[in-house]
């Protein structure tokens, strides 16, 4: 009787875990959801869409950036480049502001509510900038300088969709990859899938960016490419509010810095304690206690900070009374060890940010100068981006579909490969790049000193297809690592990390522009940056990042194997895999 009481208990849990969700998540109502009723990919779609208008319209003026200030704004290509670099930064690592907010106060789905807003106010202010007579460029068709309340306009604009790009970036794609269950079996294979799929759906709205919005603006006008970019986004923000009875919310849970400093204040506190001599004496609250999140094993790394989950008096009062600043779990403990862990792979990515900020610079600027003319047709040079974005939606399918399920039965690991095993091997592709666009500019450069004809610019299609192959890797394995090996209540400060990859990239990208100028003019008397790329030494430049790159491959690779994963306690379904023990 006893036997078959408890296995009909196990059967009542079982039954409850397939009908609801117990992750901490809620419904609109601030219920428990229901799975069948909300969540995984009937919510997902939503979100996907206003991703897609998003990068539409950020993709849209990034990747044309440096023409409109070199040809608008008439500034020189330094001067543009390092403009160029100085939004981008900012517009990636803005989202480190947007993601702290959403997590601690405001939570993801308000703060994408708020960020899309003041990212159409910057759409509307860069529209108006060409059709208000005073905020025009010129006021006759040609003029050598633009008016001053342009520019003042136009940089207004833009760094309002920083900001709006800012909130809207980590808080949109958490929020979409909180609609699956990490506990539910079937909803942790798709949510192994959503990384994959989110940018193919991210780099269908870059396709369509840098092929008719691009043209748009180069034929037939920035204004009306405005119009319809403001129209879009706001079309996509009425359809993700229409998915809301399908969202599955976080609460926001304070300020995440709160719960590492008193770790460190008690480690501190307690230094001069011996390590008890089993992991399990540590202080920690049991499963039903722990309803917010989910606990976390002990692991042997950073063990310094063990100390703070030491207990001094094992009296049930005594414990009751104890400071957080004197006593901390063991799981707030794992949690501090796993900001600190992402840090190192953090750094060693920026030599791969500094490779991807070249897309829509340099490679565009190359673009420029050579013979865009095929098949009769004038390409427009931002639209060379679109063989990288076509190459990642290919290059994903092809890993989603052949190469995960190979590779499962090969490492009998669900991923295939590991999450950081992705990333080194996307960072390989990034060198060929570099080392191809070093040999392609050396010969454009030859061509031009001969006064022979301009070289077609096919010949700029292989760095723009090795660059996808290499963000199809490391861009969406950065996304996965950041998402999934922070604490479960920092994953939009987690989304914020890999964006401020390339952000943190494009200010050293700056930096590395002036110091290598500056030494190249103290050894040769002449720099690598001239007023254009034809009296410029870019291949240069360009064989100085393939170098960068090779050595800080070697960093990543003694990084990487050092990393420790994320480990989480069996759930109540048994799962001991739980999606973030990455091996």
């Amino acid at each position: 009787m006893e036997h078959k009481k408890i296995g009909a208990e196990r059967q009542d849990s079982y039954d409850d875990q397939q009908k609801w969700v117990f992750d901490s998540s809620l419904d609109s109502r601030g219920r428990i959801p229901l799975r069948a009723r909300t969540g995984a990919w009937r919510a997902a779609l939503f979100i996907i869409a206003i991703e897609f208008s998003e990068r539409l319209s950020y993709f849209g003026l990034a990747t044309n950036l440096v023409v409109y200030l070199t040809t608008i704004l008439h500034q020189d290509l330094k001067t543009a480049i390092r403009n160029v670099n100085y939004w981008s930064g900012v517009t990636t690592l803005m989202p480190l502001l947007g993601g702290f907010v959403a997590d601690a106060y405001l939570g993801r789905y308000a703060t994408i509510l708020v960020a899309t807003t003041i990212y159409l106010m910057g759409l509307v202010l860069l529209t108006m900038s060409w059709f208000i007579p005073g905020l025009k460029p010129c006021h006759k068709e040609m003029c050598v300088e633009p008016r001053e309340a342009h520019e003042i306009a136009f940089f207004t604009a833009i760094y309002l969709i920083s900001i709006g790009t800012g909130g809207h970036k980590p808080s949109l794609e958490s929020f979409g990859a909180d609609q699956f269950d990490d506990d539910h079996v079937e909803e942790r294979k798709m949510k192994m899938s959503f990384f994959n799929w989110w940018n193919v759906s991210l780099c269908a709205g870059i396709l369509t960016a840098v092929t008719s919005v691009v043209y748009i603006e180069d034929r037939v006008g920035w204004g009306v490419a405005g119009i319809i970019l403001t129209a879009i986004m706001a079309i996509s923000l009425l359809i993700f509010l229409c998915g809301k009875p399908f969202y599955r919310h976080r609460t926001p849970s304070g300020s995440p810095l709160t719960p590492m400093l008193q770790v460190f204040v008690a480690a501190i506190a307690k230094r001069n304690l011996p390590y008890p001599s089993d992991p399990s004496l540590l202080h920690e609250v049991s499963k039903t206690e722990f309803i917010t999140g989910r606990l976390l094993c002990h692991t042997e790394h950073l063990k310094f900070l063990d100390k703070a989950a030491i207990i001094e008096d094992n009296n049930p009062l005594a414990l009751e009374k104890q400071s957080p600043w004197r006593l901390v779990t063991l799981t707030k403990v794992e949690e501090t060890k796993l900001i600190i862990n992402v840090i190192p792979i953090w750094l060693s990515t920026l030599a791969f940010g500094i490779c991807a900020t070249q897309t829509s610079t340099f490679f565009i600027k190359q673009a420029v100068t050579m013979d865009r003319h095929i098949a009769g047709f004038t390409l427009p040079p931002a639209s060379m981006f679109s063989l990288t974005a076509l190459t990642l939606i290919i290059s994903i399918t092809i890993y989603e579909k052949l190469l995960i399920p190979l590779l499962r039965r090969i490492t009998r690991n669900q991923r295939g490969i590991n999450i950081l095993q992705r990333i080194g091997t996307g960072m390989l592709f990034s060198l060929i790049t570099m080392i191809i666009a070093a040999l392609v500019e050396k010969q454009r450069l030859n061509r031009t000193i001969n006064n022979k004809p301009a070289m077609s610019v096919i010949w700029l299609a292989p760095q723009f297809i090795i660059i996808g192959i290499a963000d199809a890797f490391t861009l969406v394995g950065l996304q996965e690592y950041f998402y999934e090996q922070v604490p479960d209540s920092m994953r939009s400060l987690g989304i914020a990390f890999y964006l401020s990859v390339i952000g943190a990239a494009s200010f050293l990208n700056n930096l590395l522009i002036t110091a290598v100028d500056t030494l190249a003019e103290d050894f040769s008397g002449k720099s690598w940056f001239g007023k254009d790329l034809n009296s410029s030494r870019l291949d240069r430049f360009y064989w100085f990042l393939a170098g960068v790159t090779a050595a800080n491959i070697c960093v990543f690779m003694v990084v990487a194997k050092r990393c420790p994963y994320k480990s989480v306690q069996p759930t109540s379904q048994g799962s001991t895999d739980s999606s973030v023990s990455v091996a």
